[in-house]
């Protein structure tokens, strides 16, 4: 009987220890809508449709910017590009986004950025339209600028 008991106490003790476990977890957040798009103008590199692709997990958020239509203006090294988007708040303001990550790219490639890391608060509302991105190739800056509100909306992070 005794072994019983302690064998139900164990399997309580750690039923209880695996839901506190799961009330402290991190949860997962999530923005919406989680892929825009917006036409770009590009000083270097020519301009078209750009999609941005947005990821949140707590207070961090990532964006990756790509374009088929935004090339590469010469062959560049992976993880080459100094990139700094600046997205402007609903609430006022802007948020930056930083990174260096950036697949190899031959002359005439399509540019993909990202993913660029910043920082969000629950509600912020994001949008590409006022900011821009700049990207930083041997030394030059390039920076790219969307004429026209993201489609189909801007970022609202959780």
């Amino acid at each position: 009987m005794k072994r019983i008991r302690l064998g139900v106490g164990s399997a309580l003790a750690a039923g209880t220890l695996a839901v506190t476990g799961l009330a402290f977890a991190p949860t997962a957040a999530a923005v919406t809508p989680a892929t825009a798009t917006i036409n770009a103008t590009c000083t270097i590199g020519g301009s078209g449709v750009a999609t941005l692709t947005a990821t949140q997990t707590g207070t961090t958020a990532t964006v990756t910017v790509s374009s088929e239509e935004i090339t590469a203006p010469l062959a560049l090294a992976e993880d080459s590009i100094q990139s700094t988007l600046t997205l402007v708040k609903a609430s006022g303001g802007t948020t930056v986004f930083t990174g260096t990550e950036n697949p190899a790219l031959a002359l005439g490639d399509g540019v993909t950025v990202g993913p660029l890391t910043g920082t969000v608060a629950p509600g912020d509302s994001l949008e590409a339209f006022g900011g821009s991105l700049q990207m930083v190739i041997f030394g030059f800056p390039v920076t790219c600028t969307a004429g026209e509100a993201q489609s189909p909306g801007p970022f609202v992070f959780d």
